[in-house]
């Protein structure tokens, strides 16, 4: 039998979307956070989510109702103790991780998977502070999660076969497309994108063309659905740079330094789509 029960840590954007995912496949859910403020945030942007899928016919009122109720809120992680799996969807930021790990590590039981949605810090680095790390592995989804098919599977050097068989089918249990990579720093969609993103932030910053013209000419002239700019207003300033900041400790190469004007953004709160105003404004 695959995985029937899920534990989230985080109620965020990654968070939120991976329980509604979860949640509208069948898997009992419980979604934590540090406050009960959060995690009914997080609750009402899941029903809010499930309310546009039911305006595009796409799901009934009955099938929300069923989906909400596989999800049980919780600001406490003993709550996990009937999980077979915690999925860590918390910011990346790998102090906190390691700290979420170690409190996680004491709570559920030697069979539990532990997986990160991490975007770029190192699987084998987490899975090594966790008892039975062969139980440890990365499952990267994309955002938003119930819209994007992809699913990033990732090996630390420590984890089994059957932790990754066990993970990979429940992806595809959720409806995704999972691809198996080796850990490295970015892994590999963001190892590709997130520099590219960090590029067009220095094209910004030496005044090459406007945002809007950036982004027009990466859509039209690339064929992608959505331009870098907006791109990493939707991923979040703080997260680029802080995978940014992964490649150029981990790589030691200069074409991996973060953009100053990514940099200077972030230190003024411009996140981004999530604080309201990133390279583009959302108030």
């Amino acid at each position: 039998m695959g995985i029937q029960s899920v534990g989230i840590i985080g109620a965020g954007t990654m968070g939120n979307g991976i329980a509604q995912a979860c949640a509208v496949s069948g898997l009992n859910v419980v979604m934590v956070d540090i406050s009960d403020a959060a995690v009914q945030k997080g609750l009402a942007t899941i029903s809010g989510s499930l309310d546009r899928l039911i305006k595009k016919e796409k799901m009934t009122e009955a099938e929300k109702s069923a989906a909400l109720s596989r999800i049980k809120t919780s600001t406490n992680y003993a709550d996990f103790n009937s999980t077979q799996m915690v999925i860590e969807a918390a910011t990346e930021n790998y102090e906190l991780k390691l700290k979420i790990l170690k409190q996680l590590d004491g709570i559920v039981s030697k069979d539990t998977i532990i997986a990160s949605n991490t975007s770029s810090i190192s699987i084998t680095q987490m899975a090594a502070e966790v008892s039975n790390p062969e139980r440890f592995i990365g499952m990267h989804f994309f955002n938003p999660v119930p819209m994007m098919a992809l699913v990033e599977i990732i090996r630390g050097l420590q984890t089994s076969d059957a932790t990754h068989a066990l993970v990979q089918n429940m992806a595809k249990d959720l409806g995704k497309e999972p691809i198996t990579v080796k850990n490295a720093p970015g892994f590999v969609v963001n190892r590709i994108l997130v520099p590219m993103i960090n590029e067009a932030f220095f094209v910004l910053a030496e005044g090459l063309a406007t945002p809007e013209d950036i982004d027009a000419g990466m859509k039209l002239g690339c064929n992608h659905p959505i331009g870098p700019l907006a791109l990493a207003d939707m991923i979040g300033l703080d997260t680029c740079l802080a995978i940014m900041e992964v490649y150029f400790k981990n790589f030691n190469d200069s074409k991996y330094r973060p953009c100053p004007l990514l940099r200077e953004m972030v230190a003024a709160g411009y996140l981004g789509r999530k604080s309201g105003k990133g390279v583009y404004d959302y108030n």
